[in-house]
């Protein structure tokens, strides 16, 4: 019997992204929060997923982000909820902390309440950001899934791997 893990909506994606990285002998590094560590196990769930992924982080409390994000007292200060500024800096510090090819990034709002007032801080929204020698490509998905926390979840998980897959083919823009 096939497992269920990683969920179906991430399986094509998951090998697609491992494919890529493996072919072109890159890797990539994760920094996620509201996906709560479905992006890394999906990754870790494929066959030598060892020669591409140099490691994560799940950051999902503002103190882990002081802790391992590379983010100061004033990050915590200002914090307004996600955005693209957000995933980017804590991108750029993961990938240049694990030396990766790629760092991906996500923080969102998975729900099912509301954190606050603002787009950004409904729940199915979610801001992603790639990492790479190229620059740093951000992109803002809202999922239309409402507070469906564990739905919000896997598609800010699909997201984020549509996203990084895109960068590593060159269809991303900065």
């Amino acid at each position: 019997m096939p497992s269920e893990f990683p969920p179906p909506s991430l399986r094509d994606l998951r090998d697609e992204v491992a494919n890529l990285l493996k072919e072109k002998h890159e890797s990539v590094s994760i920094a996620e929060t509201a996906s709560g560590g479905l992006l890394s196990a999906t990754l870790l769930s494929a066959p030598g997923a060892s020669s591409f992924y140099k490691g994560g982080l799940t950051v999902y409390t503002l103190p882990s982000r002081l802790a391992y994000a590379g983010w100061a007292a004033a990050d915590i200060e200002s914090y307004a909820g996600p955005t693209p500024a957000v995933v980017a800096g804590m991108a750029g510090n993961v990938r240049a902390t694990l030396q990766s090819t790629y760092a991906l990034c996500e923080s969102g709002t998975a729900g099912p309440t509301a954190s606050g007032e603002g787009r950004n801080r409904q729940p199915g929204y979610v801001a992603l950001a790639v990492s790479c020698a190229a620059g740093t490509y951000t992109r803002e998905v809202e999922t239309g899934l409402g507070g469906d926390r564990e739905g919000n979840m896997v598609a800010f998980a699909r997201e984020g791997l549509r996203f990084v897959r895109d960068v590593i083919n060159g269809e991303a823009k900065l």
